[in-house]
């Protein structure tokens, strides 16, 4: 097996034994971006001289004893909405071109501290707005799996770089199920903790209140890893939660006789794929086989959870954006006649046509008049999405869905369609406005020989029982 093939912890204990060095692992990683991304183009950034003087000084510290970790030395991609301090990070936007961060946000700080090396930002769609990693001034990202298909999004191009074996693990943001639905497009672990496990200090804000930092891994053992490496409380951001319970390596049991898992009908209905249903309820089947209680029930209100998600979201997001202005950072228009000519032409030229149309929508649900109408209706609407999964955790450990409706779609079909895009999202936006943690399995292929995707959600900080089930699937397909 090549190096870079294997999962962090394989790596990690390989490193440890002495077996391979920190920069026989980095040097590994970056002679396989540099042969193929040219093909998939995950990176926006690769950091070549960065990531070989890191290695050096992680490896004397292995050597001394003084990192003994899960990822001490192990390569890992930061998708590029993380600031990362004398590194790029553009948010894949033209208006953050030449922005490099003088500070790291926590995760990824927390990421150096525990040996990992970055070796890169990872393409995005722009400002995390879009499923499909084309809407990035960069251009789109494709699917190691059928490169004609879209990895997903917004984390695609993490993704997309853990499944082409161009990093051993990533990290993505996850605002409406943008780590979960590109896991399931390239066949590769994704999870999004509870609101407010992991920092968001250092990560661009597209919805404040729905966006959570997660890992995209080569499989479940990986995720718990890192998660418990990334988590924890941080009084720089005020949305931050303090847990005792962040020791999610330990969840790594084959264990769940007894587990209640809900079935949603509403989301085997109408509108799923032949394949995807198939694939999902097989998986459910053998999570069934080792002792787990498996039930139909109602959840009605996802019917709700998009237009209610893209009203807050982008409401968010047109408060987020407006500090994009060409003042202070970031790209500025050449030509203007005064303050307010050089904004409008900057946010003009700076913003992409998706990002635009959010900020407009939401500049329009909050206006005088809108508010009361659309802002304010989605938030109720929210708090009855979080009660009805509340009354559903009343009955079920967790509860099992697809992670998408379909498999990865052609390049280009879903740009011409936002209403279609908007919808693939609709089996993980739900999750993000309760604030829940859910994760992304391989399940299968289906005809065409792409990915499917099995999405397991818990109630708030319940990652350890979904960490669990997922291991034991897992373990028995393996």
């Amino acid at each position: 097996m090549e190096i870079y093939e294997m999962t962090a912890v394989s790596l990690a204990a390989k490193i440890r034994d002495k077996e391979i060095s920190v920069p026989e692992a980095v040097d590994s990683l970056l002679a396989r971006i540099h042969e193929q991304d040219e093909k998939y183009n995950c990176y926006i950034t690769v950091c070549d001289e960065q990531a070989r003087a890191e290695a050096g000084q992680i490896q004397d510290k292995i050597t001394s004893g003084e990192l003994t970790g899960p990822l001490a030395g192990v390569p890992v991609a930061i998708k590029d909405n993380m600031c990362t301090e004398g590194v790029l990070t553009s948010c894949a936007s033209r208006i953050l071109s030449n922005f490099v961060p003088v500070y790291s946000s926590e995760a990824v700080l927390k990421l150096r501290a525990a040996g990992a090396v970055v070796i890169g930002k990872t393409n995005m769609d722009e400002f995390a707005m879009g499923s499909t990693t084309e809407t990035s001034w960069y251009g789109p990202t494709k699917n190691p799996a059928d490169e004609t298909r879209v990895p997903g999004g917004s984390s695609g191009g993490s993704a997309a770089a853990v499944a082409a074996d161009e990093c051993i693990c990533a990290l993505g943001s996850d605002t409406g199920g943008s780590i979960r639905q590109p896991a399931s497009y390239c066949g590769v672990v994704g999870m999004k903790p509870t609101y407010g496990t992991v920092s968001r200090y250092g990560l661009i804000a597209y919805g404040s209140s729905l966006d959570q930092i997660g890992p995209l891994t080569k499989d479940v053992t990986d995720c718990a890893h890192i998660l418990q490496v990334i988590s924890g409380h941080d009084p720089k951001d005020s949305t931050s939660l303090k847990r005792d319970d962040t020791d999610f390596a330990s969840a790594l049991v084959s264990d769940v006789k007894g587990l209640k898992i809900g079935i949603p009908r509403t989301y085997f209905g109408q509108g799923l794929d032949d394949d995807v249903k198939e694939k999902v309820l097989g998986a459910a089947k053998v999570l069934e086989s080792r002792g787990a209680v498996l039930e139909e029930f109602d959840l009605d209100l996802v019917d709700y959870a998009i237009p209610a998600y893209y009203t807050i979201a982008s409401a968010e997001a047109s408060s987020n954006l407006e500090r994009f202005d060409g003042v202070k950072y970031g790209f500025r228009a050449d030509e203007y006649r005064d303050l307010h000519d050089m904004y409008k032409k900057t946010r003009s030229a700076g913003f992409g046509s998706e990002v635009k149309r959010r900020i407009m929508l939401g500049s329009f649900v909050l206006s005088s008049g809108y508010y009361d109408a659309y802002y304010l209706k989605a938030l109720k609407v929210k708090a009855l999405i979080k009660k009805a999964f509340d009354e559903a955790f009343a009955k079920y450990d967790m509860i099992l869905a697809p992670a998408a409706p379909s498999t990865a779609p052609l390049l280009g079909e879903s740009l011409s369609d936002p209403i279609k895009m908007y919808l693939g999202d609709i089996y993980t936006i739900s999750v993000n406005l309760a604030g829940l943690p859910g994760i992304c399995v391989p399940c299968g292929r289906d005809s065409k020989n792409l990915p499917v995707g099995m999405q397991l959600i818990g109630d708030c900080f319940s990652e350890k029982k979904l960490i669990r089930a997922a291991y034991t699937y897992e373990q028995m397909i393996l």
